[in-house]
C-alpha cells in the first residue's frame, strides 16, 4: 500500500457498541505540528468544509480553537440548514485533542483527533462516535444515512486537508 495516499475507514462499530463509530486515517506528508495546527484552525475547517457551506457564527470563529473553548458552526446537511456547538475537551499538542458537542441536533457527538509520526509524515486518525436524536427512529436514520455522511464529510474534509498540508511544507 502506498502510504502517501492513505486514506481508509478502519473500524464501523459492531451492532453491540452503545454508540455508532467510525474510525479513518489519512497519511499526510507533513509533520504532526502542522497537520495538528491545520485541524484546529477554524479558518481552514471552514475552507475543507466548503460542501457544506460551514461557517463558524458564535464562540471561536477565526484562528487556532484551544482547551475550553467553544464553536458554533452553521452548516446544511440533509438540505437543512443546522447548528452545532461543541467544546475543545483535551489537547495534547501534536498528539491529541478530542471536541464535543454542547449543543446540536444529536444526543451526543464526539470527535477525536489523533496525530501520529510515522514514516516522515503523520498518521492523522479521525474517530467520531454519536447518538442520533428520536429513539429507534434516529436508530434507523443512523444506519441509513449519518454513518455514510460522516465518512464522506470527514473524508473530503481530510482529503482537503492533507493538500493543504503537503502544499505548506
Amino acid at each position: 500500500m502506498n502510504r502517501a495516499a492513505i486514506f481508509r475507514e478502519l473500524n464501523v462499530n459492531s451492532e453491540n457498541d452503545a454508540m455508532p463509530k467510525i474510525i479513518l486515517e489519512t497519511f499526510i506528508n507533513a509533520p504532526a505540528e502542522v497537520c495538528f495546527d491545520l485541524m484546529r484552525d477554524i479558518r481552514v475547517h471552514t475552507q475543507t468544509t466548503s460542501q457544506t457551506n460551514e461557517k463558524a457564527v458564535a464562540g471561536v470563529t477565526d484562528g487556532k480553537i484551544g482547551l475550553g473553548q467553544t464553536v458554533t458552526f452553521e452548516g446544511t446537511h440533509f438540505g437543512m440548514r443546522q447548528r452545532l456547538t461543541v467544546k475543545v475537551t483535551e489537547v495534547d499538542r501534536p498528539r491529541l485533542f478530542v471536541d464535543e458537542m454542547i449543543e446540536g441536533r444529536f444526543k451526543a457527538f464526539k470527535h477525536i483527533h489523533e496525530f501520529t509520526p510515522e514514516n516522515g509524515g503523520t498518521l492523522m486518525r479521525d474517530t467520531l462516535e454519536w447518538t442520533a436524536p428520536f429513539g429507534i427512529l434516529g436508530r434507523i436514520v443512523d444506519k441509513v444515512l449519518l454513518k455514510r455522511h460522516f465518512l464522506a464529510l470527514v473524508g473530503k474534509r481530510n482529503r482537503k486537508l492533507k493538500e493543504i498540508a503537503e502544499a505548506s511544507v
